[in-house]
């Protein structure tokens, strides 16, 4: 298996730092067009075994060559978004079976990946959607799997809009991000913040990494949703049989 989606998984599941290592060359030596020749090559479109077979999306397989070849071959940052992590699923399946949480609202999806919630959140009337990831091959890949979809790209932002003033959004959604203790404390600050300020409203998806279920401020959360995974994905993340979708409880974020 390719050995760094191995690392990747166990930087998720386990905050392992990943092995420092060289490309051969660099997004900054492709343009946007070889790029996402390079992704449509060694992608395979996937629409089943998982919580959204609803949604196509372009991913890594044991079909795809770089799911066996060796990491320093694979010219780009490590691909987060080539994998389809289980706390995005849990919050896509959640907005797909929720139409009512995105129609018609500003959605910021932060972190996106492959862009699974932020086509959750557009084919369930989202009037603007923004996909964030300080990754500017994620959001190629992100507008491709729009793309796949029928739908028009979303807005892209690769800066990174943590500790910032995004904006004035209705919703922002966060999939498999507290894998990193200072990282989520860091998200939980600003979060506050965008939810005081702003008002936003936030959903996050994760299916019960120690770095999520430990955090000091998970009383301010409550579940909305749990969903069982998919054989596959279970096999694929270590035996995590489940995955669910958080909201900050605002009577006590907003004290």
């Amino acid at each position: 298996m390719f050995k760094a989606l191995s690392a990747l998984r166990l930087f998720h599941l386990n905050s392992l730092k990943l092995t420092d290592r060289r490309s051969y060359f660099s997004t900054e030596c492709l343009d946007d067009e070889s790029i996402t020749k390079f992704i449509s090559e060694n992608t395979e479109i996937v629409v089943d075994h998982n919580l959204t077979p609803e949604i196509k999306l372009r991913l890594f397989t044991p079909n795809c060559r770089f799911w066996f070849e060796r990491p320093e071959f694979w010219p780009f940052e490590d691909p987060y978004w080539a994998i389809y992590w289980p706390g995005g699923q849990a919050l896509s399946r959640y907005l797909l079976d929720n139409p009512g949480v995105t129609l018609g609202k500003s959605v910021l999806d932060l972190g996106c990946g492959c862009g699974a919630s932020a086509i959750a959140a557009k084919l369930c009337g989202a009037n603007i959607v923004v996909a964030n990831d300080i990754d500017p091959v994620a959001t190629l890949a992100t507008c491709m799997n729009f793309k796949l979809n029928g739908l028009e790209s979303p807005v892209c932002v690769t800066d990174d809009m943590i500790d910032s003033d995004p904006g004035n959004f209705d919703l922002i959604l966060l999939g498999d991000m507290f894998y990193d203790e200072a990282l989520s404390y860091n998200l939980h600050t600003w979060l506050k913040h965008c939810i005081k300020t702003h008002k936003s409203q936030v959903l996050i998806g994760d299916p019960g990494r120690g770095q999520f279920e430990e955090l000091a401020f998970q009383s301010r959360l409550k579940k909305l949703a749990q969903f069982e995974l998919p054989k596959p994905v279970r096999e694929e993340n270590y035996g995590l049989n489940c995955s669910s979708v958080w909201c900050y409880d605002l009577e006590l974020t907003l004290k």
